[in-house]
């Protein structure tokens, strides 16, 4: 996705964490989904909690007739096989509201990656190809490895074949998920190489792609783990742009400017993410261009 040199890009927030509010915000960036419209969330590992609610995304995935898509894990649990994967889906109320799509159920593609640092192309689930537009919905926590998850995190890690996810934690290493774990020292090339297959999956779809993260349930740990730490935060509202790492960014001022009181505690969540270098992800990412860090918020209230 080109984004200008100058100037502010533009991010839309609302306090409001509601289903009118999630549809009002996704009109107030004046991109209307069209075609064959991915929504692309994460259905949540089985035990945890803290995923968004099917009540919640539901009027907008009917607004744009979305299909909710995935792809499947590259460790162990309930989503790294595409039968498993569904029944979660189903057993989260998913595929009650939509049809879901394991984008890898049928294989892979490759697609180009603008920066070549550590991967050499971005494997994602073949069915990527099906679709011309993207919503990615993103809920904005934290993350064990990558220090915390929004839609770049969705859109790299998320949107890649089980292989690719492989290919992007050992920062280019490996794509074989039996010899991941083997090969994932390199934290800040695993945090640039999220960066590089996110922009792939922008130059994808160019403009046909918008990006939304709703802050809730601000757990120090994804939706991915099973057992989640309960949040210490208290919930902050839904923001949207269509520039990822402008959004990305200003969750983030929203976690590290937050003065911490009884009850709504940001500094776990601080240290799950300088621990991982997790603000690396942004930096990098709008060094190569895929997004800028200099943003307007823009309240919807």
């Amino acid at each position: 996705m080109a984004v200008p040199s100058f100037g502010q890009s533009r991010v839309y927030m609302t306090k409001e964490i509601t289903p009118e509010a999630l549809v009002k915000i996704y009109e107030a960036l004046g991109r209307p989904a069209e075609g064959k419209v991915a929504v692309k969330i994460s259905t949540g590992e089985p035990g945890g909690h803290n995923f968004l609610q099917p009540s919640l995304i539901k009027d907008l995935v009917h607004e744009v007739n979305g299909t909710i898509v995935e792809c499947n894990t590259a460790y162990g649990g309930r989503r790294s096989d595409t039968a498993d994967h569904l029944k979660a889906a189903e057993e989260h109320g998913f595929t009650a509201i939509a049809d879901v799509d394991i984008m890898d159920s049928e294989g892979e593609i490759r697609i180009p990656v603008r920066d070549s640092s550590h991967i050499s192309y971005d494997i994602v689930g073949s069915h990527l190809a099906n679709y011309g537009f993207m919503i990615n919905l993103a809920h904005f926590k934290g993350h064990a490895m990558a220090g915390f998850g929004g839609v770049i995190k969705n859109q790299s890690i998320g949107v890649a074949s089980a292989s690719g996810k492989a290919y992007i934690h050992s920062a280019g290493v490996t794509s074989d998920v039996g010899e991941l774990w083997n090969h994932v020292g390199d934290q800040d090339g695993f945090l640039e190489s999220m960066a590089a297959a996110a922009q792939a999956v922008a130059d994808y779809f160019g403009d046909n792609i918008i990006y939304i993260n709703v802050m809730n349930n601000l757990s120090v740990d994804c939706d991915c783990d099973s057992s989640p730490d309960d949040p210490k935060m208290e919930d902050i509202g839904i923001f949207a742009s269509t520039d990822p790492v402008a959004l990305d960014q200003a969750c983030l001022d929203q976690v590290f400017s937050m003065k911490p009181s009884e009850g709504n505690d940001n500094r776990p969540l601080i240290e799950r993410i300088d621990s991982r270098n997790g603000r690396h992800t942004v930096e990098y990412a709008e060094k190569i261009g895929l997004g800028s860090r200099d943003y307007e918020l823009v309240s919807i209230d």
